[in-house]
């Protein structure tokens, strides 16, 4: 299925490893123009090189951090200066720390916050205006399952991506008239390195190895076993596609069955 993305510019946030990065190789593939930041210059650099010479697509690394407004504003710049014009903007950012109420501070919830939610609030005020005139864009975030149902430990999360949510829902329902859409893309446990990092920190706390604490997550989900990311790139390239074009305002988990809930 053509998915209609040839040509299309794209900007992918945090793309240097990850699902970050598998989003901006699909993109890539799928013959979209693609832009990517990494707080490191040298992996953004290096990532970018490796999904051209993969893909032969034009794609460029730069070294952004997201949560920093000066350098949110020079990456979309940037990709304006060098393409006219952004069609697909993929917000994404490290999740914050494992945590539990009683071990949060408010300097904790603030930068979670900065982090989370207005990382993503920021790119898409800095490229709405242009989709709009256009009137065609997409915004994707990839946030978590845990806007369904929260996951245990991760309080952070639980409480500011839900908040992401809201406001996605909201926008779409300002923007869609206008051949733009606003959608997110919750993942449930995906073997990347995020993952790798939150299993030693709750095996450390429960005296199980990293190991256990994998397969212990594998084993939540139906399938049987934890997504990788390209299955989670898989569905934001679908969303950023004109075959999504009817669809907007939603959560699309990919989760191998993990959420309960029926929607």
């Amino acid at each position: 299925m053509d998915l209609g993305l040839k040509d299309r510019v794209a900007l992918v946030a945090a793309a240097s490893r990850g699902i970050g990065y598998a989003a901006a190789r699909e993109l890539a593939r799928e013959g979209a123009r693609v832009f990517l930041c990494s707080r490191d210059e040298r992996r953004a650099s290096e990532a970018a090189k490796k999904i051209h010479e993969e893909t032969g697509a034009n794609v460029a690394g730069i070294a952004a951090d997201v949560t920093d407004g000066g350098q949110a504003e020079a990456f979309v710049n940037l990709a304006l200066e060098r393409a006219g014009r952004v069609d697909i903007c993929v917000t994404n950012a490290g999740g914050p720390p494992a945590t539990t109420f009683a071990d949060t501070d408010m300097d904790m919830f603030r930068r979670a916050f900065e982090q989370n939610a207005l990382s993503a609030i920021r790119l898409a005020k800095l490229v709405l205006p242009g989709m709009r005139k256009q009137r065609w864009g997409r915004i994707i975030n990839i946030t978590s399952v845990s806007v369904k149902q929260p996951i245990e430990g991760l309080l952070l999360s639980n409480t500011v991506r839900a908040g992401l949510t809201g406001w996605a829902k909201t926008v779409s329902s300002e923007v869609a008239a206008e051949g733009v859409t606003v959608n997110n893309v919750a993942p449930g446990y995906t073997l990347t390195e995020r993952q790798d990092e939150l299993a030693e920190v709750r095996g450390k706390g429960s005296g199980k190895s990293k190991q256990e604490i994998i397969e212990s997550w594998a084993m939540q989900a139906p399938m049987h076993r934890m997504a990788k990311p390209e299955e989670i790139a898989a569905a934001v390239a679908f969303l950023a596609s004109e075959r999504a074009s009817y669809i907007t305002g939603v959560t699309l988990q990919v989760d191998g069955g993990w959420v309960r809930s029926l929607l």
